[in-house]
Protein backbone atom coordinates (compact mmCIF):
# COMPACT_ATOMS: atom_id res chain seq x y z
CA UNK A 1 0.00 0.00 0.00
CA UNK A 2 1.22 3.55 -0.66
CA UNK A 3 2.44 5.55 2.30
CA UNK A 4 -0.17 8.06 3.52
CA UNK A 5 0.31 11.69 2.62
CA UNK A 6 2.39 13.52 5.22
CA UNK A 7 2.48 16.95 3.62
CA UNK A 8 -0.76 18.90 3.87
CA UNK A 9 -1.97 22.48 4.24
CA UNK A 10 -4.40 22.49 7.16
CA UNK A 11 -5.82 25.86 8.20
CA UNK A 12 -5.24 25.97 11.97
CA UNK A 13 -8.12 28.42 12.41
CA UNK A 14 -10.66 25.94 11.08
CA UNK A 15 -8.91 22.58 11.07
CA UNK A 16 -9.84 22.20 7.40
CA UNK A 17 -7.31 20.50 5.11
CA UNK A 18 -7.00 22.68 2.03
CA UNK A 19 -4.38 20.81 0.00
CA UNK A 20 -2.26 17.69 0.15
CA UNK A 21 1.14 16.94 -1.32
CA UNK A 22 2.29 13.34 -1.85
CA UNK A 23 5.53 12.33 -0.25
CA UNK A 24 8.53 11.74 -2.46
CA UNK A 25 8.99 8.42 -4.16
CA UNK A 26 12.35 6.68 -4.06
CA UNK A 27 12.82 7.78 -7.65
CA UNK A 28 12.22 11.39 -6.56
CA UNK A 29 14.95 11.06 -3.94
CA UNK A 30 17.33 9.57 -6.51
CA UNK A 31 16.64 12.47 -8.86
CA UNK A 32 17.12 15.09 -6.15
CA UNK A 33 20.46 13.62 -5.10
CA UNK A 34 21.72 13.27 -8.65
CA UNK A 35 20.63 16.78 -9.60
CA UNK A 36 22.15 18.43 -6.53
CA UNK A 37 25.40 16.57 -7.07
CA UNK A 38 25.53 17.45 -10.77
CA UNK A 39 24.95 21.12 -9.96
CA UNK A 40 28.02 21.22 -7.72
CA UNK A 41 30.10 21.69 -10.87
CA UNK A 42 28.21 24.95 -11.41
CA UNK A 43 28.82 25.94 -7.80
CA UNK A 44 32.56 25.38 -8.09
CA UNK A 45 33.02 26.99 -11.50
CA UNK A 46 30.67 29.98 -11.29
CA UNK A 47 31.93 33.39 -10.22
CA UNK A 48 30.78 34.78 -6.88
CA UNK A 49 29.36 37.79 -8.73
CA UNK A 50 27.22 35.50 -10.86
CA UNK A 51 25.77 33.76 -7.82
CA UNK A 52 25.23 37.13 -6.12
CA UNK A 53 23.23 38.34 -9.12
CA UNK A 54 20.94 35.31 -8.82
CA UNK A 55 20.43 35.94 -5.11
CA UNK A 56 19.45 39.54 -5.80
CA UNK A 57 16.82 38.23 -8.18
CA UNK A 58 15.55 35.91 -5.44
CA UNK A 59 15.26 38.93 -3.13
CA UNK A 60 13.41 40.87 -5.82
CA UNK A 61 10.95 38.02 -6.39
CA UNK A 62 10.27 37.74 -2.65
CA UNK A 63 9.28 41.40 -2.62
CA UNK A 64 7.27 41.11 -5.82
CA UNK A 65 5.32 38.07 -4.56
CA UNK A 66 5.13 39.28 -0.96
CA UNK A 67 1.35 39.24 -0.70
CA UNK A 68 0.94 35.69 -2.03
CA UNK A 69 3.82 34.31 0.04
CA UNK A 70 2.49 35.92 3.21
CA UNK A 71 -1.05 34.69 2.59
CA UNK A 72 0.25 31.15 2.18
CA UNK A 73 2.10 31.34 5.49
CA UNK A 74 -1.07 32.52 7.26
CA UNK A 75 -3.04 29.66 5.75
CA UNK A 76 -0.45 27.04 6.67
CA UNK A 77 0.43 27.95 10.24
CA UNK A 78 -1.78 30.79 11.38
CA UNK A 79 0.77 33.60 11.61
CA UNK A 80 -0.75 37.10 11.79
CA UNK A 81 -0.71 38.59 8.28
CA UNK A 82 1.40 41.63 9.15
CA UNK A 83 4.02 39.37 10.73
CA UNK A 84 3.98 37.08 7.69
CA UNK A 85 4.62 40.09 5.46
CA UNK A 86 7.47 41.16 7.72
CA UNK A 87 8.91 37.65 7.45
CA UNK A 88 9.04 37.94 3.67
CA UNK A 89 10.70 41.35 3.92
CA UNK A 90 13.37 39.89 6.22
CA UNK A 91 13.98 37.06 3.75
CA UNK A 92 14.59 39.54 0.96
CA UNK A 93 17.04 41.42 3.17
CA UNK A 94 18.93 38.17 3.89
CA UNK A 95 19.31 37.31 0.20
CA UNK A 96 20.47 40.86 -0.53
CA UNK A 97 22.91 40.76 2.39
CA UNK A 98 24.73 37.70 1.08
CA UNK A 99 24.62 39.02 -2.47
CA UNK A 100 26.27 42.23 -1.26
CA UNK A 101 28.89 40.59 0.97
CA UNK A 102 29.69 37.21 -0.57
CA UNK A 103 32.77 38.37 -2.47
CA UNK A 104 34.35 39.86 0.65
CA UNK A 105 33.40 36.84 2.79
CA UNK A 106 34.83 34.35 0.27
CA UNK A 107 37.97 36.25 -0.69
CA UNK A 108 41.36 34.56 -0.30
CA UNK A 109 42.87 35.22 3.12
CA UNK A 110 46.67 35.62 3.21
CA UNK A 111 48.35 33.85 6.12
CA UNK A 112 51.37 35.43 7.79
CA UNK A 113 54.09 32.76 7.75
CA UNK A 114 56.61 34.83 9.69
CA UNK A 115 60.16 34.07 8.57
CA UNK A 116 59.11 31.23 6.29
CA UNK A 117 59.86 31.53 2.60
CA UNK A 118 57.10 31.96 0.05
CA UNK A 119 53.43 32.50 0.84
CA UNK A 120 50.32 30.90 2.26
CA UNK A 121 46.67 31.58 1.65
CA UNK A 122 43.33 30.25 2.86
CA UNK A 123 40.98 29.73 -0.05
CA UNK A 124 37.28 29.32 0.74
CA UNK A 125 35.44 26.99 -1.62
CA UNK A 126 32.13 25.09 -1.55
CA UNK A 127 31.91 21.58 -0.13
CA UNK A 128 29.06 20.38 -2.37
CA UNK A 129 25.46 19.31 -1.82
CA UNK A 130 23.76 20.02 1.52
CA UNK A 131 20.49 18.95 3.11
CA UNK A 132 18.36 21.50 4.95
CA UNK A 133 15.57 20.30 7.26
CA UNK A 134 13.14 23.10 8.03
CA UNK A 135 10.56 23.82 10.78
CA UNK A 136 7.04 25.20 10.45
CA UNK A 137 7.14 28.39 12.53
CA UNK A 138 8.93 30.53 9.89
CA UNK A 139 8.28 28.79 6.55
CA UNK A 140 10.24 31.31 4.46
CA UNK A 141 12.73 32.89 6.88
CA UNK A 142 14.23 29.61 8.01
CA UNK A 143 14.85 28.64 4.40
CA UNK A 144 16.50 31.99 3.70
CA UNK A 145 18.85 31.53 6.66
CA UNK A 146 20.03 28.22 5.23
CA UNK A 147 19.83 28.74 1.47
CA UNK A 148 21.20 32.28 1.05
CA UNK A 149 24.71 31.83 2.50
CA UNK A 150 25.18 28.36 1.05
CA UNK A 151 24.11 29.24 -2.46
CA UNK A 152 26.31 32.34 -2.24
CA UNK A 153 29.20 30.05 -1.33
CA UNK A 154 28.54 27.77 -4.31
CA UNK A 155 27.05 24.85 -2.40
CA UNK A 156 23.87 23.23 -3.68
CA UNK A 157 20.78 22.73 -1.56
CA UNK A 158 18.30 19.92 -1.04
CA UNK A 159 15.43 21.35 0.99
CA UNK A 160 13.13 19.22 3.15
CA UNK A 161 10.26 21.46 4.33
CA UNK A 162 8.04 21.03 7.37
CA UNK A 163 5.11 18.70 6.62
CA UNK A 164 2.56 21.45 7.30
CA UNK A 165 4.23 24.01 5.03
CA UNK A 166 4.43 22.38 1.58
CA UNK A 167 2.71 25.26 -0.23
CA UNK A 168 5.31 27.75 0.96
CA UNK A 169 8.06 25.34 -0.05
CA UNK A 170 6.51 24.96 -3.49
CA UNK A 171 6.25 28.73 -3.96
CA UNK A 172 9.87 29.22 -2.91
CA UNK A 173 11.03 26.45 -5.24
CA UNK A 174 9.38 28.38 -8.06
CA UNK A 175 11.18 31.57 -7.03
CA UNK A 176 14.59 29.93 -7.29
CA UNK A 177 13.65 28.49 -10.68
CA UNK A 178 12.38 31.85 -11.93
CA UNK A 179 15.46 33.63 -10.59
CA UNK A 180 17.61 31.56 -12.94
CA UNK A 181 19.38 29.09 -10.69
CA UNK A 182 20.43 26.00 -12.66
CA UNK A 183 18.63 22.71 -12.18
CA UNK A 184 19.74 21.00 -9.00
CA UNK A 185 21.18 24.08 -7.31
CA UNK A 186 18.04 24.33 -5.17
CA UNK A 187 15.67 21.39 -4.94
CA UNK A 188 12.72 20.56 -2.68
CA UNK A 189 11.86 17.03 -1.54
CA UNK A 190 8.74 16.08 0.40
CA UNK A 191 10.63 13.32 2.14
CA UNK A 192 9.72 10.88 4.88
CA UNK A 193 11.96 10.44 7.91
CA UNK A 194 13.40 7.25 6.43
CA UNK A 195 14.17 9.08 3.20
CA UNK A 196 15.84 11.89 5.15
CA UNK A 197 18.11 9.31 6.77
CA UNK A 198 18.94 7.95 3.34
CA UNK A 199 19.81 11.41 2.00
CA UNK A 200 22.08 12.15 4.96
CA UNK A 201 23.88 8.84 4.46
CA UNK A 202 24.41 9.37 0.74
CA UNK A 203 28.10 10.13 0.00
CA UNK A 204 27.11 12.90 -2.41
CA UNK A 205 25.70 14.94 0.51
CA UNK A 206 28.37 16.77 2.48
CA UNK A 207 26.44 18.23 5.38
CA UNK A 208 23.06 18.84 6.98
CA UNK A 209 21.42 21.78 8.73
CA UNK A 210 18.33 21.35 10.89
CA UNK A 211 16.12 23.76 12.75
CA UNK A 212 13.59 21.93 14.88
CA UNK A 213 13.00 19.99 18.05
CA UNK A 214 15.65 18.60 20.35
CA UNK A 215 14.50 15.06 19.51
CA UNK A 216 14.77 15.69 15.77
CA UNK A 217 18.19 17.27 16.16
CA UNK A 218 19.47 14.36 18.20
CA UNK A 219 18.23 11.85 15.62
CA UNK A 220 19.74 13.75 12.68
CA UNK A 221 23.06 14.30 14.46
CA UNK A 222 23.27 10.60 15.24
CA UNK A 223 22.80 9.62 11.60
CA UNK A 224 25.18 12.32 10.39
CA UNK A 225 27.80 11.29 12.92
CA UNK A 226 27.74 7.70 11.70
CA UNK A 227 28.47 8.97 8.20
CA UNK A 228 30.97 11.68 9.21
CA UNK A 229 28.82 14.55 7.99
CA UNK A 230 29.00 18.02 9.48
CA UNK A 231 25.81 19.26 11.15
CA UNK A 232 24.42 22.67 12.10
CA UNK A 233 21.58 22.44 14.64
CA UNK A 234 19.20 25.09 15.99
CA UNK A 235 16.97 23.35 18.50
CA UNK A 236 15.02 26.01 20.30
CA UNK A 237 15.32 27.53 23.72
CA UNK A 238 13.81 28.82 26.93
CA UNK A 239 15.28 32.30 26.77
CA UNK A 240 15.50 34.40 29.95
CA UNK A 241 14.43 38.06 30.11
CA UNK A 242 16.20 39.69 33.06
CA UNK A 243 14.75 42.90 34.49
CA UNK A 244 17.56 44.35 36.62
CA UNK A 245 16.73 48.07 36.56
CA UNK A 246 14.52 50.37 34.54
CA UNK A 247 13.57 54.03 34.37
CA UNK A 248 10.42 53.26 32.39
CA UNK A 249 8.50 50.21 33.57
CA UNK A 250 5.76 50.74 30.98
CA UNK A 251 8.34 50.51 28.18
CA UNK A 252 9.98 47.46 29.77
CA UNK A 253 6.62 45.69 30.04
CA UNK A 254 5.71 46.59 26.46
CA UNK A 255 8.98 45.10 25.22
CA UNK A 256 8.42 41.96 27.28
CA UNK A 257 4.85 41.43 26.05
CA UNK A 258 5.69 42.24 22.43
CA UNK A 259 8.56 39.76 22.39
CA UNK A 260 6.56 37.02 24.10
CA UNK A 261 3.61 37.32 21.69
CA UNK A 262 5.65 37.51 18.48
CA UNK A 263 4.42 34.81 16.07
CA UNK A 264 1.75 33.93 18.68
CA UNK A 265 4.54 32.94 21.05
CA UNK A 266 6.04 30.40 18.65
CA UNK A 267 9.59 31.71 18.31
CA UNK A 268 12.67 29.74 19.31
CA UNK A 269 14.58 32.73 20.66
CA UNK A 270 11.65 34.60 22.19
CA UNK A 271 11.84 35.29 25.92
CA UNK A 272 9.88 32.68 27.84
CA UNK A 273 11.20 33.08 31.40
CA UNK A 274 10.93 36.58 32.88
CA UNK A 275 13.31 37.02 35.83
CA UNK A 276 12.75 40.19 37.85
CA UNK A 277 14.64 41.61 40.84
CA UNK A 278 12.45 41.50 43.93
CA UNK A 279 12.19 45.30 44.31
CA UNK A 280 10.68 45.49 40.80
CA UNK A 281 8.86 42.14 40.81
CA UNK A 282 5.32 43.06 41.85
CA UNK A 283 5.16 46.19 39.71
CA UNK A 284 6.40 44.26 36.68
CA UNK A 285 4.17 41.23 37.30
CA UNK A 286 0.99 43.28 37.69
CA UNK A 287 1.57 45.35 34.55
CA UNK A 288 2.93 42.42 32.53
CA UNK A 289 -0.02 40.17 33.38
CA UNK A 290 -2.54 42.89 32.57
CA UNK A 291 -0.95 43.67 29.17
CA UNK A 292 -0.25 40.08 28.15
CA UNK A 293 -3.82 39.02 28.83
CA UNK A 294 -5.24 42.14 27.19
CA UNK A 295 -3.21 41.45 24.04
CA UNK A 296 -4.04 37.75 23.95
CA UNK A 297 -3.59 36.60 20.33
CA UNK A 298 -6.58 36.42 18.03
CA UNK A 299 -4.68 34.05 15.76
CA UNK A 300 -4.49 30.34 16.52
CA UNK A 301 -1.37 28.36 17.23
CA UNK A 302 0.07 26.54 14.25
CA UNK A 303 -1.98 23.40 14.82
CA UNK A 304 -4.28 21.57 17.18
CA UNK A 305 -1.29 19.41 18.14
CA UNK A 306 0.72 22.50 19.13
CA UNK A 307 -2.12 23.69 21.35
CA UNK A 308 -2.46 20.23 22.90
CA UNK A 309 1.25 20.12 23.75
CA UNK A 310 1.18 23.56 25.38
CA UNK A 311 -1.97 22.75 27.35
CA UNK A 312 -0.43 19.56 28.70
CA UNK A 313 2.63 21.41 29.99
CA UNK A 314 0.59 24.15 31.62
CA UNK A 315 -1.76 21.65 33.25
CA UNK A 316 1.21 19.70 34.64
CA UNK A 317 2.71 22.90 36.06
CA UNK A 318 -0.53 23.76 37.83
CA UNK A 319 -0.81 20.22 39.19
CA UNK A 320 2.72 20.62 40.58
CA UNK A 321 1.74 23.81 42.44
CA UNK A 322 2.27 26.69 40.00
CA UNK A 323 -0.20 29.58 39.81
CA UNK A 324 -1.72 30.24 36.39
CA UNK A 325 -3.63 33.31 35.26
CA UNK A 326 -5.14 33.21 31.78
CA UNK A 327 -7.14 35.39 29.42
CA UNK A 328 -9.80 32.76 28.82
CA UNK A 329 -10.57 29.26 27.70
CA UNK A 330 -8.83 27.44 24.90
CA UNK A 331 -10.82 26.67 21.73
CA UNK A 332 -9.26 24.25 19.27
CA UNK A 333 -5.91 25.67 18.15
CA UNK A 334 -6.71 29.08 19.67
CA UNK A 335 -4.77 29.37 22.93
CA UNK A 336 -5.29 32.39 25.20
CA UNK A 337 -2.35 34.18 26.76
CA UNK A 338 -1.36 33.18 30.26
CA UNK A 339 1.15 33.82 33.06
CA UNK A 340 2.70 31.20 35.34
CA UNK A 341 4.18 32.14 38.73
CA UNK A 342 5.18 30.38 41.97
CA UNK A 343 7.62 28.25 40.02
CA UNK A 344 10.76 26.51 41.18
CA UNK A 345 13.35 24.16 39.72
CA UNK A 346 11.12 21.29 40.82
CA UNK A 347 8.50 22.15 38.21
CA UNK A 348 8.90 20.23 34.95
CA UNK A 349 7.88 23.22 32.87
CA UNK A 350 10.90 25.25 34.03
CA UNK A 351 13.18 22.92 32.07
CA UNK A 352 10.97 22.86 28.96
CA UNK A 353 10.40 25.12 25.96
CA UNK A 354 7.00 26.80 25.85
CA UNK A 355 5.77 27.34 22.31
CA UNK A 356 2.76 29.60 22.59
CA UNK A 357 1.53 32.75 24.39
CA UNK A 358 2.36 31.61 27.93
CA UNK A 359 5.05 33.25 30.08
CA UNK A 360 6.82 32.21 33.28
CA UNK A 361 7.72 34.96 35.79
CA UNK A 362 10.35 34.49 38.52
CA UNK A 363 11.40 36.63 41.49
CA UNK A 364 15.18 37.09 41.94
CA UNK A 365 16.81 38.23 45.17
CA UNK A 366 19.70 39.99 43.47
CA UNK A 367 21.83 40.01 40.33
CA UNK A 368 23.58 36.76 41.18
CA UNK A 369 20.29 34.99 41.81
CA UNK A 370 18.89 36.33 38.53
CA UNK A 371 21.85 34.92 36.62
CA UNK A 372 21.50 31.61 38.46
CA UNK A 373 17.84 31.30 37.43
CA UNK A 374 18.65 32.38 33.87
CA UNK A 375 21.29 29.68 33.47
CA UNK A 376 19.23 26.95 35.16
CA UNK A 377 18.04 25.47 31.86
CA UNK A 378 19.28 22.84 29.43
CA UNK A 379 18.90 25.42 26.67
CA UNK A 380 21.15 28.30 25.66
CA UNK A 381 19.83 30.07 22.57
CA UNK A 382 19.06 33.73 23.26
CA UNK A 383 18.65 36.01 26.28
CA UNK A 384 17.53 39.55 27.14
CA UNK A 385 18.78 42.03 29.72
CA UNK A 386 17.02 45.21 30.83
CA UNK A 387 19.34 47.48 32.79
CA UNK A 388 20.07 51.19 33.11
CA UNK A 389 23.66 50.41 34.14
CA UNK A 390 25.90 49.70 31.12
CA UNK A 391 28.57 48.06 33.28
CA UNK A 392 26.00 45.77 34.86
CA UNK A 393 24.60 44.87 31.45
CA UNK A 394 28.06 43.92 30.16
CA UNK A 395 28.85 41.99 33.32
CA UNK A 396 25.64 39.98 33.24
CA UNK A 397 25.88 39.42 29.48
CA UNK A 398 29.25 37.77 30.03
CA UNK A 399 27.75 35.44 32.63
CA UNK A 400 24.73 34.26 30.63
CA UNK A 401 25.13 30.82 29.03
CA UNK A 402 23.59 31.58 25.65
CA UNK A 403 24.56 32.09 22.06
CA UNK A 404 22.94 35.54 21.89
CA UNK A 405 22.33 38.37 24.36
CA UNK A 406 20.14 41.39 23.58
CA UNK A 407 20.49 44.37 25.92
CA UNK A 408 17.55 46.79 26.31
CA UNK A 409 15.90 45.67 23.08
CA UNK A 410 13.75 42.96 21.54
CA UNK A 411 12.97 41.82 17.99
CA UNK A 412 16.42 43.09 17.01
CA UNK A 413 17.48 40.25 14.70
CA UNK A 414 19.23 41.30 11.48
CA UNK A 415 20.80 39.56 8.51
CA UNK A 416 24.20 40.78 9.74
CA UNK A 417 23.86 39.16 13.18
CA UNK A 418 24.87 35.52 13.70
CA UNK A 419 22.10 33.30 15.07
CA UNK A 420 22.65 30.16 17.15
CA UNK A 421 23.03 28.71 20.60
CA UNK A 422 24.88 26.48 23.03
CA UNK A 423 24.01 23.55 25.28
CA UNK A 424 20.89 21.72 24.08
CA UNK A 425 19.95 24.61 21.81
CA UNK A 426 22.38 23.16 19.28
CA UNK A 427 25.60 24.29 17.66
CA UNK A 428 26.77 26.18 14.62
CA UNK A 429 25.64 29.59 13.41
CA UNK A 430 23.40 31.01 10.72
CA UNK A 431 23.33 34.57 9.33
CA UNK A 432 26.14 37.10 9.43
CA UNK A 433 29.61 36.11 8.33
CA UNK A 434 29.58 32.95 10.49
CA UNK A 435 26.58 31.72 8.50
CA UNK A 436 28.59 31.41 5.30
CA UNK A 437 31.57 29.87 7.09
CA UNK A 438 29.82 26.71 8.29
CA UNK A 439 29.94 24.67 5.06
CA UNK A 440 33.14 25.75 3.35
CA UNK A 441 36.40 24.04 2.52
CA UNK A 442 38.97 26.42 4.00
CA UNK A 443 41.79 25.15 1.89
CA UNK A 444 45.36 26.04 2.73
CA UNK A 445 47.58 26.75 -0.28
CA UNK A 446 51.21 27.02 0.77
CA UNK A 447 53.81 28.02 -1.80
CA UNK A 448 57.47 27.63 -0.87
CA UNK A 449 60.12 29.63 -2.69
CA UNK A 450 63.85 28.99 -2.81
Amino acid sequence: MPEPTLYAVTDPATGQTLATYPTATEADIDTALASAHAATSWGRSSAVAQRAKLLREVAYLHRKRRADLAATIVQEMGKPLEEAETEIDFCADIYDYYADNAEAFLADEPVDIGTGRGSAVLRRSPVGALLGIMPWNFPAYQIARFAAPNLAAGNTVILKPAPQCPASADALQQIFHDAGFPAGAYGTVYATNDQVARVIADPRVQGVSLTGSEAAGSAVAQIAGRHLKKVVLELGGSDPFLVLSTEDMADTVDKAVTARLDNTGQVCNAPKRFIVLQELYQEFLDAFTEQLLARSPANPLASQAAADALAERVETAVAQGATYVTAGARTGAHFPAGVLTDLSADHDIVQQELFGPVAMVFRARDEDHAVQIANDTPYGLGSYIISTDPQQARRVADRIDAGMVFVNGVLADQAELPFGGVKRSGFGRELGRPGIEEFLNKKLIRTVTA
